[in-house]
């Protein structure tokens, strides 16, 4: 879903306070010639939606309408087939942190042969008129791991194994994370789109 804008913004605000998902977007939209920023540190957008892409739309409205800049939000999560796709939605609220939310995914994993698991991103931008721009979604196939291992990345990505090669999303190095995780072809989806909506801008 694309609809283009005429008006050009010199900022692009990430819709989340979670640090490494700022730094991720950062890295992956580094060659756009604005500003990209976090959202406001005192902004708490409620999630109400059933489903990743209802929750990254309400985000990425909310803030826009906010800041008054174009916004983009992430939804993502982990959806654990064992578990009939628990944590889903719920994947930041598991538990309080993340060496908790991993303890308690790996505690109900337990009893289970399958270990099939998929993590899933939906992105939606914003424009500070209340309208949708563009909307997203990329998904990476794994197997939740017996224990964590890595020392990189952020959430559950220490016992998420990508099938294809074999590491886990903290083993990996940044370059090989952008190329497997959800959020990163999730980005690769935007890319012609979030381009042409800046337009006004030299690529």
């Amino acid at each position: 879903m694309l609809e283009e804008t005429s008006n050009f913004s010199s900022s692009l605000i990430i819709a989340s306070s979670n640090l490494g998902k700022i730094q991720e977007f950062k890295k992956l939209l580094s060659f756009l010639p604005i500003n990209i920023l976090s959202q406001p540190e005192d902004l708490n957008v409620i999630e109400t939606g059933k489903t990743f892409a209802e929750n990254a739309r309400i985000k990425a409205l909310s803030v826009a309408g906010l800041t008054g800049e174009v916004s983009l939000a992430d939804d993502s999560g982990l959806s654990v087939e064992a578990l009939d796709g628990a944590p889903g939605i719920y994947s930041a609220r598991y538990a309080d942190t993340d060496s908790e939310r991993i303890k308690r995914l790996l505690k109900e994993i337990q009893p289970f042969e399958n270990r099939n698991a998929v993590f899933i991103a939906a992105l939606c931008l914003a424009s500070s008129e209340g309208k949708v721009l563009l909307e997203v979604e990329g998904k990476c196939e794994g197997v939740i791991a017996n224990k964590a291992r890595g020392i990189n990345g952020f959430g559950y990505d220490p016992i998420f194994e990508v099938q294809s090669i074999g590491l886990t999303f903290a083993e990996m190095t940044k370059h090989q994370k952008e190329k497997f995780s959800h959020r990163g072809k999730a980005v690769k989806a935007l890319l012609p789109g979030i381009k042409k909506i800046f337009r006004n801008s030299k690529y």
